[in-house]
Order: C-alpha cells, then structure tokens, then sequence
C-alpha cells in the first residue's frame, strides 16, 4: 500500500470511530474521487458508510467508477435516498451499464422504479439493444442543431442546453428530419466570426458508429481517429446518441482482461479475483482443465503404440519433454501474436494465407536454428560423455534436429492458424490460448518426433 493511501485509510478509521459524520463528510469530500476508489478497496465492510456520508454529488462521481460488483454490494446496504439520489443522477448510459450488470433482477426493477418517467424511458431503449452492441454504450446526452443555424444561435444553444449534454466538446449538424450531417468540434466555433453560417464549417468527413455493431468497433475507431467522442446512427442515419472515449476505455480494459483470464485457459471471471465465490472460480477453471488434461492423455496413447520402439532405443525417451515443450513454445508464441494482432485490427480474415505464408518460413527458420542447437549439443555431450548415446550417436542426433524443425514449424503452423478458424466459425480467438495450442502440438509433436525416429532407426529397430 502506497505511504499516503496508508494514512488516508488510517485518518478514515479513526473518524468513522469517532461516529463524527460531519468531520468525515467534510474530509471524502476533500479527497480526489480515484482516492475514494482505492479506499473502498481497501475498506470493503465501509463502502456503503463512505458512500452514504459523502454528498449526492461526489457520491456519484465515485459510484460510478467502481466496478459492478462492489456497486451491487454498496447499492444493497444504502438508505432507500440515497439510492434515490445516486440512480436519478447517474447519466443513461452508466444507468444502462449498471442495471444491465445486476445478476439480481429483483433489484434491478426496484432501482429502475426509483427513475423518473423520462430516465426510465431512456434506460428502457438502451437495454433493448443487443448486450455487447454499442447502443448499450451510448448516451442520449449530447447536444445537436439544426443545419440552418449560425455560429452565434449554436452558441445560444451551448450556454441553454450545454450544462444536461455529455460533453460540449462535439456539436452535431442535423438535418429538419434528424439526419446526422456531420460534428463540429467547439473550436471550431470559437475561431470564426459568430454570423458565419453552419454550413460553410461543414466538410462532410463524419465519422460515426451503427447501434448494432459490436463494441469492439467501437474501439478500433476510436483507435484509429483522435476523438473524444463519437455519434450513433441508426439504418436511416438519424441520430440515436454518441458514445465518449472514457466508456471506451472501460470497455478496452474489460476486453483486455478477459483475453487474459482466456489466454489462461480459463472461464472469463464477472467480478474481481477476490470477490469470486471460491466454488465459482474452481468451476470456471476445471472446465478448461479437464478439456486439457482428456487432450494430454493421448500423449500417453501415442507413447504406448511406439512403446516398443522406444523400448530398443530407450535414449530416444531422453528427448521427449525438449520435443513436448518446443512445439508447445512455438504454438503459444505464434496464437498469442496473432491473437493479439486480431485484437487490435492489424489482422483480419482475409490475412489468413499472408500468415500462413509467413509462419512457414518463420516457423521453419525457427526450427532450423534449434535443430542445428540440438545437433550440436548432442555432438558436444558424445565426446564428453562417449557412452551415453553409444555407437548410433550420429541417429539420436539426426532425429533430434529433423524433429525438432519439423515440431517448431508444425506448432507456428498451429498457433497461427487456430485464431483464424476461431474466427470464421464465430468462437473468440482467444480461446486458442496458449495452453490449448500446446496441448495439441505436444500429441501431434510426438507422433512427429516417434515416426522420424522410426525412419531413422528402422535397422536397428527391426
């Protein structure tokens, strides 16, 4: 814990003793909001205190950056105001973000009977659309004028209505049926002479997103385009609300959290570590362990139909975890690059053979390299240890290093490929984590090492 976060926890234990509310109030209400955050975390059993005392305003502020859990948690143990007082002053689509959190549907329809008519309404639209679509990102909060207006009766309109919109950052340039035209950005209002019409501040390059797209959309465009918030349109191009780069960014770093939790192979976990039931989380992880260790067991199925080959050369048995562990390291690098390069948009369907290409000569290069290490390495340990792979010393060598090119090379192949297929059958690519490639490439590594060992030895094996 950070020096001053351990004072701060320590002043805030000793007022919530004292039982003097006032002095507390006037010392949360002192403290940054991101500091009340780290405190909550720190104090869980006196969150719902701490949000209580503080005023409606910053109460707000801090509920709205904690995550859905601890809301749930808080929400339950708040006096029936100030749950009042905190959903009515929420923003639509923090409402909408909350209430399409709650497991308990119970209380979601009692938090969204405290709303008035016109939030409810709102909130109702947003939770219509499709759970992972950017309609439940966007925010009705925005302010929009008519084509025909001039820079002065838009910045009549900014002073009248700007204080209820999102951000004034952005204006929108609608037509008399609610077609989006285009945005103008404040400054571009500010620099010019205030009779100017709208119209001639319009260049028609608008950059907008679609309700029903998925939300990863609309981080990739927001990604490539320096904007701090963006319009949604429907089919008929009328305005529905805008979505701004700080719900964005909650939705990257939920995104990059779960790639996380699946390149672990694991279930994707709903709440924090600590915050998960301990039955829920041995559950989300025995799934992918079990579908992990059924894979593993034909390892043991393809070492007992080359057992009598390995009997005769029983050297051979030496190599098998180096063959395991760098097909599987191969595999895990490959899907976890090209995961990533999905995740970010630098890598599309339509790349798939570009890739393949490139995972040949890569994965062949690779395996080269470690083909001619292994050899090497055998070379070296003969003459040191002269007995130790005998008189077929030059075999172990040459089935070592041709493995090992042709295991490296399959594992890139794998790891690069599966995220593709993934993707065209519809399942996320993450789920070809790094322990689901390995699992594949180590039975199919071995097949690959035990068959060139039969060549190799065939002689002698026979």
């Amino acid at each position: 814990m950070r020096k001053d976060l351990k004072h701060i926890v320590h002043h805030t234990q000793l007022l919530i003793k004292s039982g003097d509310k006032k002095k507390l109030r006037i010392y949360l209400d002192s403290l940054n909001i991101s500091i009340i955050e780290d405190l909550i975390d720190e104090l869980p059993d006196y969150a719902p205190l701490i949000i209580d005392t503080m005023s409606a305003n910053r109460a707000i502020n801090v509920f709205r950056i904690l995550d859905v859990p601890t809301q749930e948690r808080v929400i339950k143990k708040l006096p029936k105001l100030k749950v009042s007082e905190i959903m009515r002053g929420l923003p639509p689509d923090d409402q909408t973000a909350f209430l399409g959190e709650l497991k308990d549907e119970e209380l979601s329809l009692q938090l969204l009977s405290l709303l008035s008519p016109e939030d409810k309404k709102e909130v109702s639209t947003l939770l219509a659309y499709p759970e992972d679509s950017v309609g439940r990102l966007m925010t009705p909060d925005y302010l929009a004028i008519n084509k025909n207006f001039t820079v002065q009766e838009t910045l009549d309109t900014i002073r009248l209505r700007g204080k209820n919109s999102e951000t004034i950052d952005v204006i929108y340039v609608l037509d008399d049926h609610g077609v989006l035209l285009d945005d103008l950005r404040i400054r571009d209002l500010l620099l010019v002479d205030p009779h100017t019409p709208i119209a001639d501040l319009m260049d028609d390059r608008l950059i907008s997103l679609n309700a029903e797209d998925p939300q990863e959309e609309a981080i990739k465009v927001f990604k490539m385009n320096n904007r701090v918030a963006l319009p949604v349109i429907a089919p008929d191009k009328t305005l529905l609300g805008i979505v701004t780069i700080d719900d964005v960014l909650w939705l990257a770093d939920e995104e990059y959290s779960e790639d996380m939790q699946r390149f672990g192979a694991s279930g994707t976990l709903d709440e924090p570590y600590l915050d998960v039931p301990l039955y829920k989380l041995v559950w989300k992880r025995a799934g992918w362990l079990i579908v992990l260790f059924i894979g593993e067991l034909l390892t043991a199925s393809v070492m007992q139909y080359y057992e009598d080959q390995l009997a005769k050369v029983i050297v051979l048995a030496m190599f098998l975890p180096l063959m395991i562990s760098s097909g599987g390291n191969s595999g895990s690098q490959a899907s976890t690059l090209i995961i990533q390069a999905m995740a970010v948009g630098d890598v599309r369907l339509s790349h798939w053979w570009r890739v393949f290409r490139r995972e040949i000569i890569s994965g062949l290069s690779l395996g080269i390299i470690l083909g001619v290490i292994g050899f090497i390495r055998i070379y070296v340990w003969h003459f040191i240890f002269p007995h130790l792979y005998g008189d077929h010393w030059i075999m172990v060598a040459s089935t070592v290093s041709l493995s090992l090119v042709g295991i490296v090379l399959w594992g890139s192949l794998i790891g690069s490929m599966l995220p593709f297929i993934l993707r065209r059958l519809g399942a996320d690519p993450a789920t070809s984590s790094a322990p689901f490639v390995a699992t594949i490439v180590d039975v199919t590594g071995l097949i690959i090492y035990l068959t060139i060992a039969s060549i190799i030895f065939g002689s002698v094996l026979n």
